[in-house]
């Protein structure tokens, strides 16, 4: 007539087994931050000028360009993982989570694309 073991009646409301994948995507993205960063302070450091023609020029080489793409990826990626872990923390109604989990996907997906799109047009040459 009881409800059975302390074990039974927890047993499947562990873990959902997504925390490691979020944690360590989160570091890798941190990583990648921060090689990919140090790569584009050290290649702008060694450049002749900081006019515009010649990091203009830079920025349509194949390997900073490329750089710079992953950069805008990585970092809008690591950006959206950490303000989702804030709106789990401290948003609680529904209509507002809702709202919120919109503008978490939707914005930094619309920066990235407009940063890919910009290297991208000045590498292959575009006005």
């Amino acid at each position: 007539m009881g409800n059975g073991t302390s074990i039974g009646r927890v047993r499947g409301l562990g873990s959902s087994h997504q925390g490691t994948h979020h944690w360590l995507t989160s570091r890798l993205t941190a990583v990648g931050n921060l090689v990919l960063i140090t790569f584009l302070i050290v290649s702008l450091a060694l450049l002749p000028d900081y006019a515009y023609a010649t990091v203009r020029g830079w920025v349509a080489r194949p390997l900073p360009s490329i750089a710079l793409i992953l950069i805008m990826i990585n970092t809008f990626t690591h950006a959206r993982m950490g303000v989702q872990v804030m709106l789990e923390d401290y948003i609680h109604g529904e209509g507002g989570k809702i709202a919120a989990w919109l503008l978490v996907n939707i914005v930094p997906f619309a920066g990235a694309a407009f940063g890919v799109f910009s290297v991208l047009r000045i590498a292959l040459g575009g006005a």
